[in-house]
């Protein structure tokens, strides 16, 4: 049984949610180049050194970012893949959740961040991939692989089908991040959610030869 939080570990746990809050909206706001600690710093109204003492580096802050933006979704997604239920209401129910995040605004700003500046700092892509999408392949192909071994679905690599139905689910994506429409109306995600599991059931379906 773990030790009840003194008051400063309190105080410290919530100093530290708002530097993420303050940081997260500047790196959405203005970019990882043109976001500096100085100005992090500046905008909580402390010094440079109060906020190095909870995290070192850039790089330690927009991980610590990256891992708030994410961590509501990844527990999302797995609930969705919960066991319990048929295999196409579940992947149906895990489309949908993922969709409805990749085409949130927040996360629009944060992959024109990650494609507009990671060629010039490599670092933020490999930090995204490893709080985001690689988890989520994670997640998605271990179901995969049960559904495979369980006869739902055709036997086959469980990473490269996880990453099939991701690429399907993000058709609207683009367009998203080019600005030419907007969020969809809940009947047409879910149509698209559908569609997406259609395409995909065609190609793993437990009746398909490869």
């Amino acid at each position: 049984m773990s030790e009840p939080k003194t008051r400063r570990d309190l105080n410290r746990e919530a100093r530290r949610e708002t530097i993420v809050a303050t940081a997260r909206e500047a790196f959405l706001d203005h970019g990882y180049a043109a976001t500096s600690m100085s100005t992090i710093a500046t905008q909580l109204g402390g010094s440079k050194g109060t906020l190095w003492a909870y995290f070192p580096s850039k790089e330690d802050l927009f991980s610590a970012v990256l891992d708030d933006v994410t961590s509501n979704f990844r527990q999302s997604l797995e609930d969705a893949l919960r066991p319990g239920r048929d295999c196409a209401t579940t992947l149906l129910d895990f489309l949908e959740r993922f969709q409805a995040k990749l085409l949130h605004p927040d996360s629009i700003r944060l992959h024109r961040l990650i494609v507009g500046e990671g060629g010039r700092f490599p670092e933020i892509g490999r930090i995204f991939y490893a709080r985001g999408p690689q988890i989520v392949i994670e997640q998605l192909s271990l179901y995969l692989r049960g559904r495979m071994d369980a006869g739902d679905l055709r036997a086959d690599d469980p990473v490269q089908a996880a990453m099939h139905l991701l690429l399907l689910a993000q058709t609207q994506q683009n367009l998203r991040l080019w600005g030419v429409v907007g969020m969809p109306a809940p009947d047409e995600a879910h149509r698209q959610a559908a569609r997406a599991l259609d395409l995909f059931t065609r190609a793993y379906g437990a009746n398909v030869t490869p």
